[in-house]
């Protein structure tokens, strides 16, 4: 056994139980998968990190689900750095992060954590019935063609009529399955949809968002920062967002408000990145004994 330091925190918030809660794993970032899976276990979290030492950036950081290792995630992200820098491991306003996805760029801005995600790749574009099928609404109530975008991590976006059809959204197991299939799902991915409305939950968002998700996952994300990006990209891509940057809001359903300040890298034709922001709460510290290998 090997003790590590750790840090709960809560991303995409300023205040205890809002947004997106975190474990972040100080210098673990060599342990297995195995162990690092059964860890987001115990903590009934989406996700956490561990970070490790780099040779191509300031530090290395690793994602996991509880079923799987994930090569970028968004408030992890922002839950990591906001961890190293309570601790003191951050010098100046700029680092660098190496990721399953490549090299991510952290701008210290004030209480804002300001990553930059990948420039976006878009994917295939499932039926609207498969999409409508999965999250137990009718066709009727999405907007424009669902797609798959990346700047990252790959979701379907897909755009809801209101916020009525947000908040009525159910996941449908069964019909994830078909849905996977077009679009291009391995078996270890599953791509389930980010749904947005170009409608705040408060007077302050310009979008409105949820993540539904299959177990071992938890049944809902309250806040998804790798999905922001790539929802912000199809807005822009597709002219759906007029903005060059906005406030994109989550978890308000789950009582558990987060809030991201999003924008573009680059025009909406030639979309080179895009920087999603966020604060984070430190909520909890201590030290976690885990194995090297699960027996």
């Amino acid at each position: 056994m090997q003790e590590f330091q750790f840090d709960w925190v809560d991303a995409f918030t300023n205040r205890p139980f809002g947004g997106n809660g975190c474990a972040v794993v100080h210098g673990g970032a060599h342990l297995p998968e195995a162990v690092a899976c059964a860890y987001v276990r115990e903590t009934s979290l989406v996700e956490c990190t561990f970070t490790g030492p780099s040779e191509v950036a300031d530090v290395r950081v690793r994602y996991f689900l509880a079923s799987r290792e994930i090569p970028f995630a968004g408030h992890p992200t922002i839950a990591t750095v906001a961890a190293m820098r309570d601790r003191g491991l951050i010098r100046g306003s700029q680092l660098t992060l190496e990721t399953g996805a490549g090299i991510v760029p952290v701008t210290l801005d004030g209480d804002q954590i300001v990553m930059q995600q990948v420039r976006p790749t878009f994917g295939p574009k499932p039926a609207r019935a498969l999409v409508a099928a999965a999250i137990s609404l009718p066709e009727e109530a999405i907007l424009g063609q669902p797609q798959l975008v990346s700047t990252g991590l790959p979701f379907c976006i897909t755009v809801l009529r209101d916020l009525e059809a947000l908040k009525a959204a159910r996941l449908v197991p069964e019909a994830m399955a078909p849905l996977g299939a077009a679009l291009g799902a391995d078996g270890s991915d599953v791509m389930e949809p980010f749904l947005v409305t170009l409608q705040g939950f408060t007077t302050k968002g310009d979008t409105a968002a949820r993540l539904l998700m299959l177990p071992p996952s938890p049944a809902e994300d309250p806040f998804t920062g790798s999905a922001t990006g790539a929802m912000a990209a199809y807005l822009w891509h597709h002219g759906l967002m007029e903005k060059d940057s906005f406030t994109a809001e989550q978890g308000h359903l789950m009582g558990r408000p987060g809030q991201a300040q999003v924008s573009r890298v680059g025009s909406a034709t030639d979309i080179e990145g895009v920087k999603v922001a966020g604060t984070g709460f430190v909520l909890m510290r201590g030290s976690v004994s885990l194995p090297e290998a699960l027996s």
